[in-house]
């Protein structure tokens, strides 16, 4: 089914889009915010996703895309760096919009420094494996940067945003992997990650998400106002 990349960058854009014009969310208001964060998340990543592309870090089914390439992705994997994005952004802004998160303030710290200290000893002892060292590196030196650089306020909100997204990104990446499918629609070589899986999906995707997103949102939020830089 070469539509079904498609399909999935669809399906999990669809319902955002749609309610972006609600008139207790609106969140096309903020599009002047949403747009520059999701074309940063594409000037970075697409680029890494090229060159891991090219070193066999991972690679994609050309039965399950339409097999319209840019370089060598398909066309549906860089639709990816701006469906996800612009879903996660939107679901962010609900939360922050609708739940009262403060006291989530006090564990900030503690969250921050546990994930730097982890990802970093993970990173030291699997420096071979470049989707582990690569990633771990790259998402505990940006919350490092976040944190103690720029002293954003709002690292506690997507922390708890991020443990909510995780339930669609376990649906969305499960597919991905091939939960439910006879072969996954993006294959991982195992050499280059832990090989741990959480069903199909790689230990390692949890924080290439994670960085993807918080990158995604410390430019939403910077450009909205929120944020104490």
């Amino acid at each position: 089914m070469k539509q079904l990349y498609l399909i999935i960058n669809i399906a999990s854009v669809i319902v955002p889009i749609l309610f972006s014009f609600h008139p207790k969310i609106k969140f096309y208001e903020k599009y002047n915010s949403i747009f520059p964060a999701m074309l940063l998340a594409l000037v970075l990543f697409i680029p890494w996703d090229i060159l891991f592309t090219y070193l066999g870090v991972w690679g994609f089914n050309r039965n399950y895309v339409l097999g319209f390439n840019f370089i060598n992705l398909p066309i549906e994997e860089v639709m990816f760096f701006l469906c996800i994005p612009y879903a996660c952004i939107f679901t962010y802004h609900c939360i922050n919009k609708f739940m009262r998160i403060e006291r989530f303030l006090k564990f900030e710290k503690v969250i921050s420094l546990s994930l730097v200290l982890f990802l970093s000893v993970l990173a030291a002892l699997n420096f071979t494996r470049l989707y582990t060292s690569v990633t771990f590196t790259a998402l505990a030196c940006f919350i490092l940067f976040l944190k103690y650089i720029l002293k954003v306020s709002w690292l506690h909100k997507f922390y708890l945003s991020y443990l909510i997204l995780l339930f669609p990104f376990i649906i969305v990446n499960g597919l991905l992997t091939g939960t439910g499918l006879n072969e996954p629609i993006v294959s991982y070589n195992n050499n280059q990650n832990l090989g741990f899986r959480i069903l199909t999906i790689p230990f390692e995707d949890v924080f290439y998400g994670m960085f993807l997103l918080m990158l995604s949102v410390s430019v939403y939020e910077h450009l909205s106002g929120k944020s104490k830089i």
